[in-house]
């Protein structure tokens, strides 16, 4: 049970440090965690583990954060607020892909004994990262996207802007892992797994999904407050 332990230590850990960061910080500590999640979800994503009887990679958690993030953004600061913190993602990835294969071109010297580690994490990176950015802008921007349409729609039909947040925080994310986790399955593992591994990471991934998505709805609750706080104090 070592690892399902450790998973679920990491959710409590990565979710709250992201609402400390926005009690701390504001909008800007979301933007940093966000930019930290994406670069270090993308070195986890090429470690598969066995837990809760299912195989998965080990940057689930991390990528959930990100939408925990946006969502958290569009209810208290806004969707240019989430879509900054979606291209703030993007740029440290970017930044970090460009870096990382520069490592790898260095020759090592004669006492080096940590070049040759370094390259096998590194050279699958760059397919991983490419894959993520276009999965990650696809799916993080649409999420935004229908987060937003979800508020319109129960702003519409309840006549209080801020009733059914738990709808339109699940609503939104869920639909949304859906797209990102066939399609980074797809692009990221086609022809280094087979078929039914490829099955299982898709199926593994999503079930962690839907369980990060309900499990980040009440620190959207506890954002709002920490929101709602700083606008009264102001």
């Amino acid at each position: 049970m070592t690892n399902e332990f450790l998973l679920i230590g990491s959710v409590v850990f990565i979710y709250g440090m992201a609402l400390l960061g926005y009690k701390l910080f504001g909008k800007t500590g979301l933007y940093c965690l966000s930019a930290i999640a994406t670069i270090l979800a993308n070195i986890e994503v090429v470690l598969l583990i066995d837990a809760f009887g299912m195989e998965q990679t080990l940057g689930n958690v991390l990528f959930a954060v990100t939408f925990l993030i946006t969502d958290i953004l569009s209810e208290c600061e806004g969707k240019k607020a989430a879509n900054k913190a979606v291209m703030t993602g993007i740029f440290a990835s970017v930044f970090f892909l460009l870096l990382s294969q520069s490592w790898i071109l260095y020759v090592p010297g004669k006492n080096d004994t940590l070049m040759h580690s370094v390259t096998s994490v590194f050279s699958n990176t760059p397919r991983m990262i490419l894959s993520s950015l276009s999965v990650y802008a696809v799916s993080q921007l649409f999420d935004v996207w229908l987060y937003h349409k979800w508020w319109a729609l129960t702003t519409k039909k309840s006549g209080d802007k801020r009733k059914f947040l738990w709808l339109r925080n699940n609503g939104s994310t869920l639909i949304s892992q859906i797209i990102n986790t066939a399609l980074f399955t797809l692009l990221a593992f086609w022809g280094t797994y087979d078929i039914p591994t490829m099955i299982s990471i898709f199926f593994s991934s999503y079930v962690i999904y839907v369980f990060t998505s309900l499990l980040d709805t009440p620190v959207v609750y506890m954002a709002r407050k920490i929101h709602d706080k700083k606008e009264v104090s102001n």
